[in-house]
């Protein structure tokens, strides 16, 4: 129990995403298409959350760290711990449009 509190209450800083994209990895977005097509991350992957894990096998082939976003940050966060538990390291980027305003300034 008290690692689970450390963890809710950990205050670690947050993954440096432009240092990870400048190391090869990957913006995957789990939006729908449509969202997708609304706007999005200059470069990143479409890949609805719902395919993920059928997808799983091609993204471990990019063999690239991944950085999930969506509109929120709920289905990211779904899609991350599907990635996780298949091998892939993965971090949650949360909403693609507040990823997109850190990675740029």
């Amino acid at each position: 129990m008290l690692n689970f509190l450390k963890k809710l209450f950990s205050s670690a800083p947050p993954p440096n995403y432009n240092a990870m994209i400048q190391e090869g990895a990957i913006i995957l977005d789990v939006r729908t298409p449509r969202e997708f097509q609304s706007g999005h991350i200059k470069g990143s992957k479409n890949i609805p959350v719902e395919q993920v894990k059928s997808k799983l096998q091609e993204i471990k082939k990019w063999n690239k760290p991944i950085i999930t976003v969506c509109r929120s940050g709920n289905r990211s966060g779904v899609a991350k711990s599907i990635l996780l538990s298949g091998g892939v390291e993965t971090v949650n980027g949360g909403p693609w449009n507040v990823l997109q305003q850190q990675i740029q300034s």
